[in-house]
């Protein structure tokens, strides 16, 4: 692996290894880039920004395609390098493989509908409105979605005619590598893109400090987002902020218990519970709380925990020994305060960093499970008798990202949609991002939108221009 800087791989003096989750196996070095080579790449993103910004936009959206099209092409070798580096099942991979494919192909076409618009105005004077590229884009993303929380960020920048200088996980460089393959393949300017690793605070904080760098994108958690966005505050820089949540299920009391607990297992436990809009809370009404549990524990013990790449897997490791230090932690506090343990809840005996999945119940209202995001295959259930009681329970937190609910009424679920402070709702289902639609969150889950019209609108400037015709 290398250093994607100016259109050119280069390697580094320095490296760290890459281990795989599921063997706790090095697999490969990932090279550290010193403050000379971050130089490089914002010298060489200002340089190929200004190329980029120029080409005509037929001419971005048909190489931007093409490496959408290249990277749906190896979707089953990308695949398998995420799988090896990050620990997720193969299928999963692959699946969000495909679906950054298809979001970069949305953000490609979209970027033709960035319109202007003409004002009415005085007879001498042409008053109109401008979409312009922001600029350099310095993004920041995590190991989670090693393909889904790039993408997001290189798909939105290319396509609106940023360069952009990423700092992917260095934990999963690998997927980030092939994808920046494809955009290098299909044509895209030197300088525009360039791919760095490193020290995570030494990088963001040279990077966010350099004039040339006019946006900052970060996906993560919010303590490290809200250092990022004060450092970009001080040097006046706009920032996009997706970060962690602690998402509440509410399952009202008309709701089918046993589709609700089959719907919220299979998102509980997707990428073992590493997801920032994971359900993470879930709030079940007094009437439905057996049935309800009943039918989650059957649900969780159809899960096959291991690795990725072998067939039949439907949960692979965690990503790394500290999610696994963590969940230990959250599962042995929330029994100290009462909480019992009715699924899974510990470290499985063999090479990698594999956990059951855990069901909790009766967990009291201040156990870390229930106030800190737990990032992990961990479900606490807890019953309700009012809705009204609920949505505060569910509003309780700084969080604000994604909330799900469940009820057979139109009227309940307008009540769950006024009620929920989040960015994204779901109601009888819990899905996920779709490339068509925003994303983002409310409170301490951040700022801005990734995804749908909106998602571009964070790497344009609008520009007022009065033109006065004179002879």
């Amino acid at each position: 692996m290398n250093l994607y800087i100016d259109g050119e791989w280069i390697s580094s003096t320095r490296s760290a290894p890459v281990i795989n989750p599921a063997t706790e196996e090095v697999v490969g070095q990932v090279p550290l880039a010193t403050i000379d080579d971050l130089d490089r790449a914002v010298a060489a993103a200002v340089r190929g920004g200004r190329v980029w910004r120029d080409t005509p936009i037929a001419d971005r959206t048909r190489i931007l395609l093409t490496a959408a099209g290249l990277l749906a092409s190896r979707a089953d070798r990308v695949a398998r390098v995420m799988t090896t580096e990050q620990g997720k099942p193969l299928a999963e991979a692959r699946g969000e493989v495909l679906r950054v494919a298809g979001a970069l192909r949305w953000d490609a076409e979209d970027a033709r509908r960035a319109y202007g618009r003409i004002i009415p105005s005085a007879g001498d004077t042409v008053l109109s409105v401008r979409q312009e590229p922001i600029g350099p884009v310095a993004a920041f993303t995590p190991w989670n979605f090693p393909a889904g929380s790039p993408m997001r960020k290189m798909a939105g920048a290319l396509a609106a005619g940023c360069s952009i200088v990423i700092k992917a996980s260095e934990e999963t460089p690998g997927t980030a590598v092939e994808i920046v393959r494809c955009f290098a393949e299909a044509g895209l300017p030197a300088g525009a893109l360039n791919l760095v690793f490193g020290d995570p605070a030494e990088v963001s904080a040279h990077l966010i400090a350099k004039p040339e760098i006019r946006l900052v994108a970060f996906t993560g958690s919010i303590p490290v987002g809200k250092l990022l966005a004060a450092q970009a505050g001080a040097a006046m820089k706009p920032s996009l902020m997706e970060l962690g949540g602690h998402a509440p299920v509410i399952v009202c009391a008309d709701a089918d218990p046993v589709q609700a607990a089959r719907r919220s297992v299979a998102a509980k436990f997707a990428n073992a519970g590493q997801v920032c809009t994971s359900p993470s809370r879930f709030l079940v009404h007094e009437s439905l709380h057996d049935a309800f549990v009943a039918a989650f524990l059957a649900e969780t013990a159809k899960i096959v925990v291991g690795n990725g790449l072998d067939d039949g897997v439907t949960m692979g490791p965690l990503a790394n020994a500290r999610r696994l230090k963590a969940m230990e932690e959250l599962v042995a506090d929330a029994v100290s305060r009462g909480a019992v343990v009715r699924a899974g809840g510990e470290r499985l005996d063999r090479p990698g960093f594999f956990f059951a999945p855990a069901v909790l119940t009766g967990v009291p209202a201040g156990a870390r499970v229930m106030v800190e995001e737990p990032f992990g295959p961990i479900a606490p259930i807890v019953s309700f008798a009012e809705l009204g009681d609920a949505l505060e329970t569910a509003n309780s937190l700084p969080y604000g990202l994604a909330a799900y609910g469940f009820t057979r009424s139109a009227r309940t679920a307008e009540k769950l949609i006024g009620g929920f402070e989040a960015g994204i709702l779901s109601i009888n289902h819990c899905g996920g991002s779709v490339h068509e639609a925003p994303s983002g969150g409310v409170k301490s889950s951040g700022y801005g939108r990734e995804g749908g019209p909106e998602g571009l609108e964070a790497y344009l400037v609008t520009k007022r221009v009065s033109h006065l015709l004179v002879d």
